[in-house]
């Protein structure tokens, strides 16, 4: 109801709690597209889509009148000059000089080798000991340590050891999760007010500020210790592969919107990447998991491919995973790891469903509606259900990007998509060939109102060996 002076928002308030079910049903009922009427002076108004064509419109055929923004980057401002904040030359740039390390068959290397690693040494004794003991463990905590310590290692070649059986507090992780859910409610809230609220250092604002805080110690000394550890080492040949040493020693020539002098670009780049690889990754295992405990049947299905065309560990193998790599589509699918996309036009325009929007509106492509629309993926689109991804050859079939946005679409579709794919194979390989999960009985999973689609009350399991 659009109610005078207040707009649409007391509706949208009393939703918040389950918001993405809320715009999935609201989208199908409203033929895709949804404009929302936000407080009078409050530049809340705000064109909900999940039309194709909007979708493709804005984020690839008519891509330069869709810059990040202002605005955007105000609401996200936590991530400074990240890449998913920046727009023009410094993005390209950022791009250019990402694709170039996360592409490099090296660095590939390093993932996997990391990722066994660190599943071999700490991830499997913790489910060895559960196992043992008959506790119940949070898989979506496990998963969330496990992605930081890889990311980490990835990002800027330190281990900060939080997976462990002690469990030891994870500082940045609870700082994080904390500036992801004050960022949602930015979304819902006139720029002046949460404004007011950091300002004053109260609410939910107060959790951003004390994740800034610690988000920027962290990285710091991190930075700090690399660079003296770079000018200490510099006649040395060993070769760094992380992705802060890379940037430290970047090609200016090259990349010249770049700063490698600048601790605060470097800040800003490790945290975007940093961000992306934990809590994305993190987030598509926990849901992944939840849902293969919910269609046991499929999890045999994954568990005889392993064993029929991976019987020992090989990276090279990965790709032979077909009904594997399709249950993890279909998985993200339902549940993306970043639910919605937020973009605002530089000039006025009229989108291909015909509604008009100007540099005041926000127009938010609800990822996780799409991936439940009936009219995009048939009636079952609301079921789990693998085999749509698999061709009548046994191939894995494609999706167009603007249909299957996990990994968003168009000249910002994510660079650490494959990436992303080998560590999820990776963690599924070794866990399916050796244990059995149940999700405890009771259990509520349900998604934590945020801008990353993480469960609000964990994943708790139990673990048998097979």
């Amino acid at each position: 109801m659009n109610w005078p002076v207040l707009g649409m928002l007391p509706g949208m308030l009393i939703q918040l709690p389950r918001i993405y079910d809320w715009l999935a049903e609201v989208l199908q009922a409203t033929d895709m597209t949804y404009p929302f009427r936000g407080p009078w002076l409050s530049v809340m108004d705000i064109l909900f889509t999940v039309d194709p064509e909007n979708i493709h419109y804005i984020l690839s055929s008519n891509f330069v009148n869709y810059p990040k923004g202002v605005e955007f980057k105000e609401i996200f401002d936590i991530l400074g000059d990240a890449i998913f904040n920046v727009d023009s030359e410094l993005w390209e740039d950022m791009r250019n000089s990402a694709h170039a390390i996360f592409s490099h068959q090296d660095f590939q290397k390093f993932s996997v080798d990391t990722s066994v690693k660190k599943l071999k040494q700490a991830f499997v004794p913790i489910l060895e000991n559960a196992v043992e003991k008959n506790t119940i463990v949070d898989l979506q905590d496990l998963f969330q340590r496990f992605l930081f310590d890889t990311s980490l290692i990835l990002m800027a070649g330190f281990d900060p050891k939080c997976l462990s059986i002690d469990m030891p507090k994870v500082e940045y992780g609870d700082a994080i999760d904390g500036a992801a859910d004050g960022i949602f409610y930015r979304h819902f809230k006139p720029v002046f007010l949460w404004k007011l609220q950091y300002w004053l250092g109260v609410g939910v604002e107060k959790k951003m500020r004390r994740s800034l805080a610690v988000a920027n110690n962290f990285l710091e000394n991190i930075i700090k210790d690399r660079r003296a550890e770079l000018k200490t080492n510099h006649d040395s040949k060993e070769e760094n592969l992380d992705v802060l040493t890379y940037y430290i020693t970047v090609d200016t020539t090259k990349y010249k919107h770049l700063k490698p002098s600048n601790d605060k670009f470097l800040r800003d780049a490790i945290l975007g990447f940093l961000l992306a690889g934990r809590d994305t990754t993190s987030s598509a295992l926990t849901w992944f998991f939840w849902l293969l405990s919910k269609h046991p049947e499929a999890m045999i299905k994954i568990r005889q491919e392993i064993n029929k065309k991976m019987p020992k560990f090989d990276p090279a193998d990965l790709d032979k995973l077909v009904y594997l790599d399709a249950a993890v589509c279909e998985s993200l699918r339902l549940y993306p790891s970043v639910p919605f996309n937020h973009k605002s036009p530089a000039k006025p325009d009229v989108l291909p469903s015909g509604h008009k929007v100007d540099e005041n509106w926000k127009i938010v492509i609800s990822i996780y509606a799409v991936g439940r629309m009936r009219s995009i993926w048939g009636d079952d689109a609301e079921d789990f259900r693998p085999e749509r991804w698999i061709s009548d050859k046994g191939k894995l079939r494609h999706e167009p990007s603007y249909k299957f946005l996990a990994f968003n679409a168009g000249p910002r579709s994510c660079l650490g998509k494959k990436l992303s794919f080998l560590q999820i194979k990776t963690v599924a390989v070794e866990i399916i060939r050796n244990y059995d999960i149940k999700v405890v009985d009771g259990h509520k999973a349900e998604p934590a109102p945020s801008v990353l689609l993480r469960m609000k009350h964990g994943l708790k399991v139990s673990v048998t060996k097979i």
